[in-house]
């Protein structure tokens, strides 16, 4: 993607299920969860670059000691930053007190048994400290202190927000997390009273109950009421104070969660290599949190994956294998390796099968992996030609021809290289975008003038402005006859509402074609139709709501929609004929068969709340409102 776009943040979960004395003497470290977590956090550090936080709990703490803390930090350097503040309360410490496992427990913080960190990226609002997870809900009753942190967007933060409201809450602001916080708090609450209540007449004394809440708290129970009528995408962490904690995935897992355990850790994390890498555990030891199920930790050291709602259709999110997780898992390695093959036959019919006069090659580095899948692919198509070539030949091929069979080959060359990003020191628009252009460099001398084309594997083309302003002036300098970026993701259609920074329609350059093309065709009636549908929708529940936008594109073709945005993005001047090649939705599925959540792409949103949010988009766009839809 060579346009950054915000996405999805990162949450790491662990549970120590020793002793921490365990972990002392048998891998020499005192602070064993502290520093697997930082490893987690590190190891997915693409999921969030606003900012971090964490959250420890210590096990069975006396009655007026610290028991939970929390750091959050919004500094550039955030990982460092977030770490450094944990550890400057031990580095002063000498060798016997930092082996002395109890003491540090006892007397200094982050020394818990419960660990939980957050990575921020955030799709919109203020950038503040009060913005990072994890969230606190203080109580003076051990069992309903509350810490949160989560990977998720929900559509109907109105809806919720007034339903707390109506339960005589009076939250201190609206926003998705700060009702998700509310929401389980409530019903963590009136858990926690109702099994004071239910022991209390049995003639338990108050601190006896409080024993009892904590083995009876049905987490499961919990969940099931507070999630009832959530929609959206989500993996959301909870730590309650006494100990028990919880990650939950969406109905449709939409968002990723993957965990482990053995009999000294749990641990769950949004990425697979992540878990892989910090613990050393092979890959098919690791668990997929199903959707609509929620991994539950007992204080006393039981973990279940257990189902908090009913599962709906898989839609877990296909952008992941694309373009955000990152590609050291091994199944989104090979399935970008196959969003590159599913694009070959494509990019032969573009450029005539003319392997002698290609030159293959991939911007920006994210795309390699999809490159690798399209170099492999075409080179099994030049040893296809070839081998009908040679059967042509017949029994006594010249030395000519098999020269020229040599030439049927896959040109693959490193071209456009991402340079160190350029500051600029002038408020002019015109001179900082001249400037700004140069993030980009190229190969010179490689190809041949008004001869080669130029093929460039994108992993997603979403606003298209970078290759406008930048990259397709950049390569048109090589002089090829003709450039064809291949894009391994489809054309990004509609807008997201689940966590990832895509919610306003007229950004997207492939809308922007659609609506070219219908002024062209004089079609802007369709226009005015889609408009009145969707604003007349606007009272309706979202269960009724229906996706009008999809009509937008409906009169036009593919091939038709692709050729606008390669018009589109060409900028004057440039010599080559410019092209562009999507992946197709079929081609996606063939690929990245379990991630079905194709709505970027399609229209077809996994919750109701999805089509509320793109007809609200429309409209947005049609009264010209800057803003997002949800």
């Amino acid at each position: 993607m060579s346009e950054l776009i915000k996405h999805e943040c990162g949450i790491a979960m662990i549970r120590l299920l020793k002793p921490l004395e365990f972990y002392q003497e048998k891998y020499g470290n005192s602070l064993y969860g502290l520093t697997k977590l930082q490893i987690l956090l590190q190891k997915m550090r693409n999921r969030g670059q606003d900012g971090a936080g964490l959250a420890t709990i210590k096990l069975d703490p006396k009655p007026g000691s610290r028991y939970i803390s929390r750091y959050r930090t919004n500094s550039k350097n955030y990982i460092s930053d977030l770490f450094q503040h944990v550890y400057r309360h031990f580095n002063d410490l000498p060798p016997e007190m930092m082996n002395d496992v109890e003491w540090l427990k006892e007397n200094k913080p982050y020394t818990g048994e419960l660990l939980m960190g957050h990575l921020r990226y955030g799709t919109h609002g203020s950038n503040s400290i009060e913005t990072c997870h994890p969230f606190l809900r203080q109580n003076n009753w051990i069992s309903r202190n509350l810490v949160v942190a989560g990977n998720f967007n929900l559509t109907n933060v109105d809806e919720l927000f007034d339903e707390l409201v109506e339960l005589g809450q009076h939250p201190k602001e609206k926003s998705d997390t700060v009702t998700v916080l509310e929401k389980i708090g409530h019903f963590l609450d009136d858990e926690v009273q109702r099994l004071f209540t239910w022991f209390k007449p049995d003639g338990f004394n108050n601190e006896e109950i409080t024993k009892k809440i904590i083995d009876h708290l049905d987490l499961q129970r919990l969940l099931r009421r507070a999630s009832k009528k959530w929609d959206g995408g989500y993996v959301m962490g909870g730590l309650i104070g006494h100990g028990d904690a919880f990650i939950m995935r969406d109905p449709n897992g939409i968002r990723p969660a993957y965990y482990y355990h053995d009999d000294e850790i749990a641990v769950a994390a949004s990425e697979r290599p992540a878990i892989q890498t910090a613990f050393d555990i092979r890959f098919r030891h690791i668990k997929e949190l199903q959707p609509g199920h929620a991994l539950i930790f007992k204080k006393d050291g039981l973990v279940e994956e257990l189902p908090f709602t009913e599962p709906m259709e898989n839609k877990a999110c296909s952008f992941e294998r694309i373009y955000f997780s990152r590609g050291t898992d091994r199944d989104i390695y090979l399935e970008r390796k196959q969003l590159g093959k599913h694009l070959v036959n494509q990019v032969l019919e573009e450029i005539d099968y003319d392997f002698e006069n290609t030159v293959l090659s991939f911007v920006p580095n994210t795309a390699e992996t999809a490159f690798l899948g399209l170099v492999e692919g075409m080179e099994e198509a030049a040893d296809k030609v070839r081998m009908e070539k040679i059967l042509e030949l017949g029994r006594t091929p010249t030395k000519e021809d098999l020269l020229e069979l040599k030439k049927i080959r896959a040109r693959v060359e490193k071209i456009v290289v991402k340079d160190a990003k350029m500051r600029t020191f002038i408020a002019d628009n015109e001179i900082r975008g001249q400037m700004v252009s140069h993030i980009y460099d190229v190969t010179y001398g490689i190809v041949q003038n008004h001869v080669d084309t130029l093929v460039l594997v994108d992993d997603s083309i979403v606003r298209g402005t970078t290759l406008r302003d930048s990259i397709i002036k950049m390569v048109d300098r090589l002089h090829p006859k003709k450039i064809i970026f291949v894009s391994s993701a489809p054309q990004i259609r509609f807008p997201d509402c689940y966590g990832i920074d895509m919610s306003e329609l007229g950004k997207f350059i492939a809308f922007q074609a659609a609506i070219q093309l219908i002024e062209e065709n004089g079609m802007e009636d369709l226009l005015d139709n889609i408009y009145q549908k969707c604003v007349a929708q606007l009272s309706l529940p979202k269960e009724e709501v229906v996706n009008y936008v999809k009509e937008v594109f409906e009169p036009f073709t593919y091939e038709q929609v692709s050729n606008k945005i390669a018009e589109i993005l060409t900028p004057p001047g440039i010599d080559a004929e410019v092209k562009i090649i999507y992946q197709t939705i079929d081609g996606l599925h063939r690929a990245c068969p379990n991630n079905k959540g194709d709505w970027y792409f399609s229209g077809n949103y996994p919750t109701p709340g999805g089509n509320k949010v793109v007809n609200k988009s429309f409209i947005n766009y049609m009264d010209r409102v800057e803003a997002r839809a949800y």
